[in-house]
């Protein structure tokens, strides 16, 4: 099987990872993880290995289409895993008293079809996309290209800067009518070092030049000045939700949390693809709504 890509999906806040098989242009999705967030299971291993011999025992042909795929655990290290494919997966879910089913089943269902599934669709070809090489670093049209890219055909204002003020919890965002010269100013920003760089970053999360995916658009430009003038990027992963989010609205008066935050979690892996999805997969993370109520087992 040769697999291009391993994303980590959010039922929540827990982790379900998944990995690309180009032969069957389909995803594999770890049974383990399914479990763990449709039962809270504390050893989803073992409650996966008694699952398996009762559905034998019911003659549910289930695990004879697993297939053993090697993926990262949270100590870095590779395991084999057993994985199924979507529509095996429903199988599975059905067979998993949960009070979770149905809200995981519209989940992973439908997920792919909103306008951010289908935009982490894009950024995840942005990897291989030539555009990536012909981004103008740090710049305000950079940012723009990459907007455009990601958001392009699915919103009308995708890689166009906002003519209409905004605002979230209370923040004004940069007044529309001070725009302009607020991205030039930004633009003209050293970035020789990481403080620099840092600093950059959060007053663009400040002037939000577009009308809706600012962040997402914005952490890709981050890592690129990051790659081309440091040879680093940041590993997302090493960065909870809570604490990115809490450190992105201080920043406004006191960037120490932020930049804290960015610098222990930088790697050297910048031409790592699974770095880069990683980072996909968490950026797009981070601004998804926690609304999944728990439930626990039945």
């Amino acid at each position: 099987m040769q697999m291009s890509k391993v994303s980590i999906r959010f039922f929540g806040d827990k982790e379900v990872r998944a990995v690309w098989d180009d032969g069957k242009s389909k995803w594999w999705f770890s049974v383990v993880d399914i479990i763990g967030v449709l039962t809270d299971s504390k050893n989803p291993r073992k409650y996966w290995s008694v699952l398996k011999t009762r559905l034998k025992q019911n003659k549910i042909q289930l695990t004879t289409k697993c297939s053993q795929l090697k993926l990262r655990s949270n100590d870095g290290k590779f395991y084999s895993t057993d994985c199924l494919l979507h529509e095996d997966i429903l199988l599975l879910v059905e067979n998993v008293p949960s009070k979770k089913t149905k809200k995981f089943i519209e989940w992973f269902t439908y997920s792919d079809e909103t306008i951010d599934g289908k935009s982490k669709s894009k950024a995840y070809a942005l990897f291989d996309s030539s555009l990536l090489e012909t981004i103008e670093v740090g710049t305000v049209k950079g940012l723009q290209q990459i907007h455009g890219y990601l958001f392009g055909g699915l919103y009308e204002f995708a890689g166009q800067v906002r003519t209409q003020n905004i605002a979230k919890d209370g923040f004004q965002f940069a007044m529309a009518r001070f725009l302009p010269e607020t991205l030039r100013e930004i633009e003209k920003m050293p970035e020789s070092t990481f403080d620099e760089i840092a600093n950059k970053y959060v007053e663009m999360n400040v002037a939000h030049p577009f009308m809706e995916g600012n962040g997402r658009s914005t952490r890709i430009w981050l890592d690129l000045m990051l790659k081309r003038n440091l040879k680093r990027c940041v590993d997302w992963s090493k960065i909870n939700k809570k604490d990115y989010l809490t450190a992105m609205k201080k920043s406004v008066t006191d960037s120490t949390q932020i930049k804290a935050l960015l610098q222990s979690s930088l790697t050297d892996k910048i031409d790592d693809r699974e770095m880069f999805m990683k980072g996909v997969d968490y950026s797009y993370y981070y601004e998804q709504e926690n609304d999944i109520t728990d439930g626990g087992s039945e």
